[in-house]
C-alpha cells in the first residue's frame, strides 16, 4: 500500500469537509480527530464513536473515491501507531497503594501519553513556522476562554517576554471582537479552544479571517469550524481518566512554543527577562524590609 496514502485521505478530508452534508462532516471530524482509533475499531463501533450510522461512514469512503469503508480504513490501520509509554516502577508501586492509588497511576500514565502522543504529533518545521509569522506580526493578539483562559494567560505571562507585541484579549470584560477591531492583515490571532468550543473564540477567529489576520490555533482538532481555515493548528491530544480533558498536551506544546520564541527573541529577549528578574528581587527586597519594621 502506497505509504503516502493516509496523509492523501486526511488532505482530501480537510479539503472536503466544509462542503460535506451535516452527516458525512461529522464522521469526517471523527476521522481526522480520532486517526488511530478510526484505524483499529470495526465500523460498527466507529459509527457509535462519532454519532453517525454505519451507513453514513460508507457513503463517506464512497464520496472519497473509495469502494468501501474497508477500503478507507486500511491506510489508517497500516499507519497505526501505538502512543504506549513505558510503566515506570513508581506507577507499579501506586496501583498497590488501594484505589486512590489505581487512580493516581491511571492518571499519571494518561498524563505521560498525551504529552508524548501531541509533540509527536507537531509537524517537522511548523513551531518554526509559527513562531516566524509571531515574529513578524505588528500586533499578536492571543485569546481563549473558560478553562482554557488559564493556557492563555500563562502562555501572555511568559511569552511576552520573548514578544512584546503579545496581546491578551478580551481586555475589560468586552468581546475579542472588540478588541481586534483595529487590527490589520499583517497581525496574528492566536486562538486556544477545545472541545466543547468556546462560541466568542470561534467568532474571534471568523473575524478574524475574513479581516485577512493570520491564525494561529491551539485545538483539539484540525478542523475546528468549517467555517474558517487556520493557517497554522498545534494540536493537543486531550483525553483524560476523568470527565474533563487533561491539559498536559496542550501546556506541554505552549512550553514548546515558548522555548522557541526565546530563543529566537536573541539578546533583546534575554535583556527583557533580565530586568524583569531584577524588578521580583528588588520587589522582594523591599517587602522583606517593610517586614522588619
Amino acid at each position: 500500500m502506497d505509504p503516502t496514502l493516509k496523509n492523501r485521505v486526511t488532505s482530501a478530508l480537510k479539503a472536503e469537509i466544509p462542503t460535506l452534508p451535516r452527516g458525512l462532516r461529522v464522521g469526517a471530524k471523527y476521522v481526522l480527530d480520532h486517526p488511530s482509533d478510526f484505524g483499529l475499531d470495526p465500523i460498527r463501533e466507529t459509527a457509535r464513536k462519532a454519532g453517525v450510522s454505519p451507513y453514513t461512514l460508507v457513503r463517506l469512503a464512497e464520496r472519497l473515491g473509495f469502494e468501501g469503508y474497508d477500503d478507507l480504513r486500511a491506510p489508517f490501520r497500516q499507519a497505526l501507531v501505538s502512543a504506549a509509554v513505558e510503566k515506570p516502577a513508581w506507577v507499579e508501586r501506586l496501583r498497590e497503594e488501594g484505589e486512590p492509588g489505581r487512580v493516581q497511576a491511571e492518571a499519571a500514565l494518561n498524563e505521560m501519553a498525551i504529552v508524548q502522543r501531541t509533540l509527536e504529533g507537531v509537524k517537522a518545521g511548523q513551531i518554526e513556522r509559527v513562531v516566524a509569522m509571531l515574529l513578524a506580526g505588528p500586533n499578536v493578539y492571543l485569546t481563549a476562554a473558560r478553562a482554557s483562559y488559564a493556557l492563555a494567560y500563562y502562555l501572555h505571562y511568559v511569552g511576552r517576554m520573548a514578544l512584546p507585541s503579545l496581546q491578551l484579549i478580551p481586555r475589560h470584560m468586552n468581546s475579542p471582537i472588540d478588541d481586534l477591531d483595529t487590527a490589520g492583515v499583517d497581525d496574528v490571532l492566536i486562538a486556544i479552544t477545545f472541545t466543547p468550543y468556546s462560541r466568542d473564540t470561534i467568532e474571534a477567529c471568523r473575524f478574524a479571517t475574513r479581516k485577512g489576520m493570520k491564525l494561529v490555533m491551539i485545538s483539539d482538532s484540525e478542523i475546528v469550524s468549517p467555517e474558517f481555515a487556520a493557517d497554522e493548528t498545534l494540536v493537543a491530544s486531550m483525553l483524560s481518566t476523568h470527565h474533563f480533558g487533561c491539559y498536559a498536551g496542550a501546556m506541554a506544546l505552549i512550553e514548546t512554543l515558548i522555548a522557541q520564541l526565546v530563543a529566537r527573541g536573541g539578546e533583546a529577549s534575554r535583556l527583557r527577562i533580565a530586568s524583569y528578574e531584577k524588578l521580583r528581587r528588588e520587589s522582594q527586597a523591599y517587602w522583606a524590609g517593610q517586614k522588619k519594621r
